[in-house]
C-alpha cells in the first residue's frame, strides 16, 4: 500500500516511510516535500521530539528563537516543549525528512485526515478544516501546543475536541481517511 499523501491547498505531499506500527511505537518517520511558501506555524509538543533533516532545497527551522536555514544534509531538532516551527521560503520546493521520537499516532492520523479534507473540499483557502469540530480535534489528537498568548485558544481547542469526541465526529474521520 502507498503511504504517501497529497494536499492540494498547501501543495505539498508526505511520504510515511516508517509509523509506530512499523517500529513498535519507537519513533515516526516521514518525508515531506514541501512547495514555496508553504509550512507550519508556531507550536511545541510535550510528549515528542520533532529533527528535521534537509534532502532537497532548504527549509527553515525555527527553535526557540533561532531560526535554521538548512541546506541538504543539514539537520536540527526540535525536542519536547521547545518552541518551533518549519518553512519554505526559498523560491522553490524543499524535500526533508521529519523524525518524531516516540511515535505519535495522533500525529500520523492527523495528517492523513487533514489531508484527506484537503482533497475533498473541506478545508479553507489557509489550509483549516471548514469544521471547527474537526480542527479542534486535529490539533488534539497531533498533541500540539500554542505557544505564549496563544494558548489561550488552547482551553476552547480542547473543550471543542472532546466535543467531536462526543459527537463521533472523530471516529467518522478516522474511518473516512486513515488507512494505515
Amino acid at each position: 500500500m502507498e503511504r504517501k499523501i497529497y494536499n492540494p491547498i498547501q501543495k505539498d505531499q508526505v511520504i510515511f516511510l516508517k509509523t509506530h506500527a512499523d517500529t513498535n511505537g519507537q519513533y515516526t518517520l516521514v518525508e515531506v516535500e514541501l512547495a514555496d511558501g508553504g509550512g507550519v506555524g508556531l507550536h511545541y509538543h510535550k510528549t515528542y521530539s520533532e529533527s528535521f533533516s534537509c534532502i532537497e532545497g532548504e527549509v527553515q527551522v525555527k527553535l526557540g528563537k533561532t531560526i535554521h536555514t538548512l541546506q541538504p544534509g543539514q539537520s536540527a531538532t526540535a525536542d519536547p516543549n521547545i518552541n518551533h516551527f518549519f518553512r519554505n521560503r526559498s523560491g522553490k520546493s524543499c524535500k526533508f525528512r521529519v523524525e518524531l521520537k516516540p511515535a505519535s499516532r495522533g500525529f500520523e492520523q492527523s495528517l492523513q485526515i487533514g489531508y484527506g479534507l484537503a482533497n475533498d473540499g473541506l478545508c479553507k483557502p489557509n489550509g483549516f478544516p471548514k469544521d471547527k469540530l474537526a480542527l479542534a480535534w486535529l490539533f488534539d489528537i497531533s498533541e500540539s501546543n500554542l505557544p505564549g498568548w496563544m494558548s489561550l485558544f488552547e482551553f476552547i481547542l480542547r473543550r471543542q475536541a472532546r466535543k467531536a469526541r462526543k459527537k463521533g465526529i472523530d471516529q467518522q474521520l478516522t474511518e473516512k481517511y486513515v488507512r494505515f
